[in-house]
């Protein structure tokens, strides 16, 4: 089967791996890539051996599918003009600014027969892959994500920009619906939400606490499950885990004398594989018609719209304290 002919859109820091590993893969043929920066898109064409388009729609009208790795704002703005060109699309998450942007896409991709791939990337993170054997009615979630400040990302606050990829993860992995939000947030450095904790509550009883910051000193990438026959802690950051399960009943708790008795430890470890790199090879085989979308538009649009619940929250309770103070 001939190889996917696929353009990029976007060739900033994360669109340059996108149009690394397409140049890589044998069931892609990178054809071209796009950027609003001339200058970067010569650089990237050059490096990667390539051709950098001036004209979006050029490239467009060249290829079976696009990777959209354009700024948040511009997601939807790009993503109509390829669903236009008849192309299928894996954009960069979150999928658009609003619920009702992804409402169109998803209407304009059904009307053209096209399909829609979100990245959320954690999704094929290897510790998370391995973990998902062990688990069974996750009812407490427990997450942070924290990162230094850098300018890339700010035109959106950090629940868009960092939180949305645990929010997916939650969503993705604990059963039922999100039935309530609370959260709160401040913003240090930029014009926008920088730090955020969000509390959600779902329908079957589960809870999870989502903490995400881009003003932190370290990085930090981990997530914890808790269920009745154990815990799942995961660090997202180098793909590895630990599944500490119970051994027999609680009857034996008065039998034991040490904690080994008690509990079983599980090791959980990735096998490797780039996290990117494996939703490219799904998202391409999601164009030949091989396999469903691995993360749907409908995915992608559900993370956004508890995102966004979470950034109407923290703006209702930053304007309570400023009206009593």
């Amino acid at each position: 089967m001939d190889p996917v002919a696929v353009g990029v859109l976007g060739v900033g820091s994360l669109g340059f791996h996108h149009a690394r590993i397409l140049q890589q893969l044998p069931e892609a043929q990178l054809v071209g890539i796009c950027d609003t920066d001339p200058e970067r898109a010569a650089t990237v064409a050059s490096e990667l051996e390539t051709r950098a388009f001036d004209d979006a729609a050029e490239l467009l009208d060249r290829v079976e599918a696009a990777t959209i790795v354009v700024p948040t704002s511009s997601h939807f703005e790009v993503g109509k003009l390829a669903l236009e060109h008849g192309c299928d699309l894996l954009i960069e998450k979150p999928i658009t600014p609003t619920t009702a942007e992804a409402d169109e896409l998803i209407r304009l991709a059904a009307e053209q027969g096209r399909v829609i791939q979100v990245g959320h990337i954690e999704r094929f993170n290897g510790a998370v892959r391995a973990c998902e054997p062990y688990l069974e009615n996750p009812l407490f979630v427990e997450s942070h994500r924290l990162a230094p400040f850098v300018r890339r990302g700010t035109d959106v606050p950090v629940v868009l920009d960092l939180m949305i990829h645990d929010i997916d993860l939650v969503l993705s992995l604990v059963r039922g619906s999100v039935a309530d939000v609370r959260a709160v947030g401040v913003s240090v450095l930029s014009g926008s939400v920088d730090i955020a904790n969000a509390r959600l509550e779902f329908d079957g009883g589960a809870v999870a606490n989502i903490t995400a910051s881009r003003v932190s000193i370290q990085r930090q990438r981990k997530i914890r499950f808790f269920q009745p026959s154990g815990y799942v802690s995961l660090d997202l950051g180098n793909s590895t885990g630990e599944f500490y399960r119970r051994k027999g009943s609680a009857s034996h708790v008065d039998e034991a004398t040490a904690l080994t008795d008690l509990v079983e430890h599980i090791p959980l470890r990735g096998d490797g594989e780039e996290p990117l790199k494996l939703e490219l090879q799904k998202f391409t085989r999601a164009v030949r018609r091989e396999e469903p979308v691995a993360v749907s538009a409908e995915d992608g649009r559900t993370a956004l719209a508890v995102a966004l619940d979470i950034v109407e929250h923290i703006e209702r309770h930053r304007d309570n304290v400023f009206d009593k103070g």
